[in-house]
């Protein structure tokens, strides 16, 4: 019996981005960066500078009778760029073109219906916040933290 969507939800979100046309280039991570990043442009799935859970998950019956589940979560997510540049400006819009990316590629469209999703592993998902950070130390860094919000049955 299945417990959690959350496990499926996030390994597809990593496929979708892996792949996704707009993102190449881009480094995307499963978790929390484990090495000092030197990329110039990376997504973290799964990790938010600061934040207390790498998802947060909340569940309920979803009818009388208690034969399926509704579930309900929040995947962390940050996307980072940065250069050697003092060019704040070039960093800010480079990192909300990462996070548009993401977006564009959990909305459906005609290519795409099933893309809000993830692969048939959710009902729907799409993005619900965001906080940007700024940093100028031995060039610029633009860093967008953003949620995934998720609905699944189970």
């Amino acid at each position: 019996m299945m417990t959690s969507r959350v496990p499926a939800a996030v390994a597809a979100l990593l496929e979708i981005l892996r792949a996704a046309p707009a993102l190449d280039g881009v480094r995307i991570v499963d978790g929390p960066e484990s090495t000092n990043g030197t990329e110039r442009d990376m997504i973290l799935v799964g990790w938010q500078p600061g934040a207390e859970a790498a998802v947060a998950l909340t569940q309920d019956f979803n009818a009388a009778g208690a034969r399926t589940r509704d579930e309900a979560f929040d995947i962390a997510c940050y996307a980072e760029s940065r250069a050697g540049d003092k060019d704040m400006a070039l960093r800010r819009a480079r990192v909300f073109e990462l996070v548009g990316a993401v977006e564009a590629a959990l909305r459906a469209s005609d290519a795409q219906p099933e893309a809000p999703t993830l692969g048939g592993t959710v009902l729907w998902a799409h993005l619900t916040a965001g906080n940007l950070q700024q940093l100028q130390a031995e060039g610029s860094l633009a860093g967008l933290a953003f949620t995934v919000s998720c609905r699944a049955r189970i």
